[in-house]
């Protein structure tokens, strides 16, 4: 299992938000690079970014700072927010970002991600952010009118092979990880899942492994590495103990 450190970026600063309100942000570090540095010194393997900028405005608005990132770290990265067209695509990945994240454009416009996904194939994720089993769009904003395992059908139908699943009630709140929406996904969508929003502490990683069989890829983590009631270096040793013990 994968341990995604996520770096959320608001004007070109590392923030955190709460449940995704952008009225309730905390910023961690001016220079989100230097974050970038601190995880992948600390173990990380892939970092996941956010334009909350983008979100909001449905175009990347903070790629120089996410080529500032790209260009300090060796570790992939992956980006997400208000990507939206193929120009946009073609845009980040040529910036040396392994992934593209791709979320309200989905629901919009679904033949967009099946041709991003025959053009860049597991370069493209599909990001399907849902409250009460119904995916939101436009930076959590709106609602997209459609639950999430349809939604997560039609992607793998479109040749995705990762969605990143966040609970927006849980996101920011350390509350916990929604284990079993997530697995339930994971399972009935046959495409690979990263679990994202409300992991706290190492109860929450440990609670997740028994389910990679069902799909569970990976997990992000965001305030928990970024107020301490989880240990990154501690998460990623669980994991590799945990895959050791398989093996």
């Amino acid at each position: 299992m994968v341990i995604f450190p996520a770096i959320d970026i608001r004007g070109g600063k590392c923030v955190r938000l709460f449940k995704g309100d952008f009225a309730q942000e905390t910023v961690f570090s001016d220079k989100p690079e230097e974050m970038a540095a601190k995880w992948e010194a600390q173990g990380g393997k892939f970092l996941h970014l956010v334009d909350l900028d983008g979100a909001l405005a449905g175009r990347s608005v903070n790629l120089a700072v996410v080529k500032r990132i790209v260009d300090t770290v060796k570790i992939p990265v992956e980006l997400g927010g208000g990507i939206r067209t193929m120009e946009n695509i073609d845009e980040v990945l040529s910036l040396g970002v392994q992934r593209v994240i791709l979320g309200s454009v989905a629901v919009k416009n679904p033949a967009l991600v099946k041709e991003a996904c025959q053009k860049y194939g597991d370069r493209v994720v599909v990001g399907i952010d849902a409250k009460d089993g119904i995916v939101a769009v436009d930076g959590w904003g709106v609602s997209g009118d459609v639950e999430v395992t349809v939604l997560a059908k039609e992607m793998a139908k479109a040749g995705v092979k990762t969605i990143i699943y966040t609970d927006i009630s849980r996101d920011g709140t350390l509350s916990g990880v929604n284990v079993e929406a997530t697995a339930r996904l994971a399972r009935e969508s046959g495409v690979k899942i990263v679990a994202s929003g409300g992991v706290k502490s190492l109860d929450d990683i440990e609670a997740l492994l028994p389910y990679e069989k069902d799909g569970i890829e990976g997990v992000i983590v965001g305030k928990s590495i970024y107020t301490g009631s989880l240990d990154l270096q501690e998460a990623i040793a669980l994991v590799e103990s945990a895959e050791t013990g398989e093996a």
